[in-house]
């Protein structure tokens, strides 16, 4: 009876790593509070440390191992009571300049660390974390389809020789204003035969002949729909960005998302980067820039604007610097393929690099062309939602009222040296942070529709211990009966069936710690079972060793066969469970998803321990033993 050398190799290699990397859950995080700025490039020092430690004094909340990085501040506390106490206090002191947010601090030792051990991941039921409930605001969708509508129709109409007078947009109906009953029809006859998404109005005014168009009422659940699942899209492609894991974002009701992010580390960031709805709009400054905008003040200089102009702020709200753009625009972010940041050669400053598709990049070669040596202005515009409570005289019940509005700056207006194509760059940025965050959004994809916090909950930690503490019970105890119930029934083999589960349960860890896994609460649950499914290999192996032994065959013979007639039983069995974790981790989402991965990378453990490694054991046991006729089984 032998065993090869590479196998216990093998063995020995695997245990000494999944004991190294499997330490780190020993040591859970602790809760902390953290600081940071409330836009994206504001710096901040480490006096901030010192300031909230005086705030947190003079509340008698005590904090320890206080620390300062990544232009970040992290205090840590006691406990879950003073987290809360902690944040409500720092978000009173410091103002409106600064985010707390409520975060997790890791405890691992150092050495651990440095290897790059690190604790496993956590999910929301487990860990705490955030839950935000957005709504998307389908009013605004369809504006902003008709907006792009209306651009494309003053094309359609010039490139097909139709005559208008004027084209408005007011209350989400296009006005299209003719000379007369001829050009009108004529327009009339070309929408009919090209487009199945108006319905369209002739009106006869003083003015002369007027054509009003709408979207049809399909046309608008077309955009609606779109509008949702293009935003849920774009959220799962902003928190892959952020590296958050097991995050469940799905949709509730007809203009509702729900986003659920499991032991986010900066919940401040994450709420920062989902809830931008911002988009940039590329168009060319104003010939009259100079006329109406006074180059000393850079404001306006008390003229009316020109028909087709807008002006808006130039590099920050409160600037006090004003352009004078075209309302025309050249392209929308839609239009973007890729973004990255970086660091301009010329300035030394922030840079965000763009690659356009292919339609972006026509549009782009067009209306630069014959705009050689004048200014593209870079349009940011973010919508934003004002939360005002309003107390009814007659009853005296608050009521919460949201309005919606949008900011707009001009983050960049550069001289165009060239024709410019499909790949350019936007320079300009105040700082890194900005450029990457801009780049982030632009590569996550622009949203459909604005979309705004309906409900921000934050799952404390002190939830998800309690969920830890019943999950650990429940494995343990599942645990012990199964040890206790291999002993009794097959001795020895029982007890090195034992010793093969706990080497699972390890090598477990540390493969999900490996690759980024969340273990949820259904994760648990999978566990579990992994430990049913790793002792039922031992007991088909046990079994059939008991039967070549009551055949006749000698104890080492026996154990040969057993092993080896056993293999394909436990193989297939294990096979058709991996396959259906495989599906439902393919088709389902969050706690499912937990459930599927655990139990997936438990299988592929089970089938290593039971039968590699109780083999090994085995062959130390009775391997070197001569005349070995009876075995503890």
């Amino acid at each position: 009876m032998r065993y090869p050398a590479w196998k216990y190799l093998l063995i020995l290699v695997v245990l000494v790593i999944s004991t190294l990397y499997a330490l780190p859950s020993l040591y859970p995080d602790e809760p902390a509070v953290q600081i940071s700025g409330a836009k994206a490039g504001t710096q901040i020092d480490k006096t901030i440390v010192q300031k909230a430690e005086q705030i947190l004094k003079s509340e008698n909340i005590a904090s320890h191992d206080n620390s300062f990085t990544n232009n970040a501040a992290l205090l840590r506390l006691n406990s879950s009571d003073a987290q809360l106490k902690a944040k409500d206090a720092l978000s009173k002191g410091l103002g409106d300049n600064y985010t707390v947010a409520l975060n997790l601090a890791p405890t691992t030792p150092e050495w651990l660390q440095k290897i790059g051990a690190k604790p496993m991941k956590l999910g929301l039921d487990l860990r705490g974390g955030v839950h935000f409930l957005l709504e998307v605001d389908m009013d605004k969708a369809i504006t902003q389809r008709l907006e792009t509508s209306a651009s494309d129709l003053r094309r359609q109409f010039r490139d097909n020789k139709i005559k208008f007078n004027s084209l408005t947009l007011n209350d989400n109906v296009i006005t299209l204003q003719f000379a007369n009953n001829t050009d009108r029809d004529a327009a009339t006859d070309f929408l009919r035969r090209n487009s199945t998404e108006y319905t369209l109005q002739p009106i006869a005014t003083e003015t002369g002949s007027t054509l009003r168009l709408s979207y049809t009422d399909v046309r608008k659940q077309e955009i609606q729909s779109y509008a949702v699942n293009q935003n849920l899209t774009t959220l799962r492609n902003r928190i892959n960005e952020l590296g958050v894991a097991e995050a469940l974002v799905q949709t509730q009701g007809n203009n509702r998302i729900v986003v659920e992010l499991p032991g986010v580390q900066d919940t401040a960031e994450a709420k920062r980067v989902l809830g931008r709805t911002a988009n940039l709009e590329f168009r060319l400054v104003s010939d009259l820039n100079d006329k109406y905008i006074d180059p000393y003040t850079g404001k306006i200089n008390g003229q009316a604007l020109p028909p087709g102009t807008e002006a808006f702020a130039y590099e920050s709200l409160d600037s006090g610097r004003q352009l004078l753009l075209n309302r025309n625009r050249i392209l929308t972010g839609e239009r973007v393929q890729n973004a990255s940041s970086g660091f301009s050669q010329d300035s030394g400053g922030a840079e965000v690099n763009i690659t356009l598709d292919t339609a972006g990049g026509k549009l782009m070669a067009d209306a630069t062309r014959n705009a050689v040596g004048k200014r593209m202005a870079v349009l940011f515009i973010e919508n934003k939602q004002k939360i005002s409570h309003v107390t009814d005289p007659a009853t005296g019940t608050m009521t919460e009222v949201r309005t919606p509005y949008s900011e707009s700056v001009i983050i960049n207006a550069a001289t165009i040296q060239a024709v410019l194509g499909a790949q350019f760059r936007i320079t300009g940025l105040d700082s890194p942070q900005e450029a990457a965050e801009l780049a982030l959004m632009l590569r996550a994809g622009a949203l459909a529709a604005p979309m705004y916090f309906v409900e921000e909950r934050v799952v404390g930690p002190s939830l998800g211990q309690e969920n830890i503490e019943k999950g650990v019970t429940s494995t343990i105890v599942g645990f012990v009966l199964v040890a206790l119930w291999m002993v009794v029934f097959f001795r020895l083999f029982g007890l090195i069936a034992d010793l093969a589960l706990i080497i699972n349960l390890a090598v477990l860890l540390t493969i999900m710690s490996w690759i980024g896994a969340s273990l949820t609460l259904p994760g648990i649950a999978g566990i579990v079972i992994t430990i049913g499914m790793a002792v039922d290999a031992n007991v088909l192996i046990c079994e059939r060793i008991r039967e070549e032994m009551r055949w006749g065959a000698s104890p080492k013979q026996a154990i040969i066969a057993g092993y080896d007639r056993a293999y394909n039983t436990i193989l297939d069995s294990n096979l058709t469970t991996f396959l259906v974790a495989f599906i439902l981790f393919a088709i389902g989402t969050g706690p499912i998803k937990g459930f599927a991965v655990t139990l997936m990378i438990g299988i592929v453990c089970s089938m290593f321990t039971a039968i590699t490694v109780t083999r090994a054991v085995v062959q130390l046991v009775y391997g070197k033993k001569r005349n070995l006729k009876k075995l503890s089984i």
